[in-house]
């Protein structure tokens, strides 16, 4: 089947098992749009359970997961151009592409080839820009106004950094200066929508099956590795509020109420980043994921 199909939602909805189920039906092969699974070693707190990409006898080919070393930098233009290399490989092997994630920028910049991503980064600018406040920024950011002014994302304070970046570059360059990106095949997008409350309480539960399962050992395992501290905070969520505990900065109690907060949080910023992309023009049809997962299987193959 010549089309990519993609398969994204919040965390905690069940994206892998589902996609697993749909490549083992399909012949397909997935690829990963995570933006912290690329690293190794990083796996309880990034839900990296490998053991969901074995259905039955067979082992469903997975991509772009353990790529690079934790404490790296991996940014979207990195993803692109592994993205890009990954899916006619797949194609020519006769197996069909899904995209499984729920990284609406890294999806969003690989659907829609933004050249955007290649604009390189300027540290010391960064620099400049991390000494102004939250209003400043966006201030700025209105004022540089650019090619990219209508499709940023400045959901966060590093995002409207970057596009502030970016709007400086396109002031002074030409858009055909920069590399185009390639052309995919026809896709599908497919997105699992939950109740806000189912979505906490399975969230919830996870955290605390992770927090008992090692996820705080895998963060000192880290640390001990020499994993920068600050790196590990960059990365946020599990790793941010961890690190912040075994600095002494936060009691268990407090890291864990802060930690499953903040991942509340993300999951509402995800569908919302996803909302986006459909008013962006992004369609996606999206499924019940109250529904069992051969039932969301079967939809999406009557679908495609």
């Amino acid at each position: 089947m010549n089309k990519l199909i993609v398969i994204l939602g919040p965390t905690a909805s069940g994206k892998t098992r589902l996609a697993v189920q749909v490549a083992h039906r399909l012949g397909g092969e997935i690829i990963s749009a995570d933006s912290r699974q690329v690293y190794r070693n990083m796996d309880i707190g990034t839900g990296k359970d490998l053991a969901e990409y074995q259905f039955g006898d067979e082992t469903i080919p997975y991509h772009l997961i353990n790529i690079t070393d934790a404490g790296r930098d991996y940014n979207v233009y990195q993803y692109q151009q592994d993205f890009y290399r990954e899916v006619p490989e797949i194609l020519a092997r006769g197996h069909t592409p899904i995209v499984c994630g729920g990284t609406g920028l890294y999806i969003e910049a690989v659907l829609k080839g933004h050249q955007f991503t290649a604009i390189p980064i300027d540290l010391d600018f960064r620099e400049e820009l991390s000494r102004k406040t939250d209003e400043e920024l966006l201030l700025l950011f209105q004022q540089t106004a650019s090619a990219y002014t209508a499709v940023a994302d400045t959901s966060t304070r590093k995002r409207v950094i970057r596009a502030i970046e970016i709007n400086r570059y396109l002031n002074g360059h030409k858009l055909t200066e920069i590399p185009a990106m390639p052309v995919l095949p026809e896709y599908e997008v497919f997105g699992i929508d939950l109740p806000v409350e189912v979505r906490r309480q399975r969230i919830t539960r996870r955290l605390h099956e992770r927090l008992q399962n090692g996820m705080i050992k895998e963060v000192e395992q880290l640390l001990a590795c020499g994993v920068p501290a600050e790196k590990l905070v960059f990365y946020g969520l599990e790793y941010k509020f961890i690190t912040h505990y075994l600095q002494g900065q936060l009691d268990y109690d407090t890291m864990v109420n802060r930690l499953e907060t903040a991942i509340h949080q993300f999951a509402k910023r995800q569908m919302t980043f996803f909302r986006k992309m459909e008013r962006d023009g992004i369609p996606i049809r999206w499924l019940n994921g109250l529904n069992t997962t051969d039932t969301l299987t079967e939809e999406i193959l009557t679908t495609i």
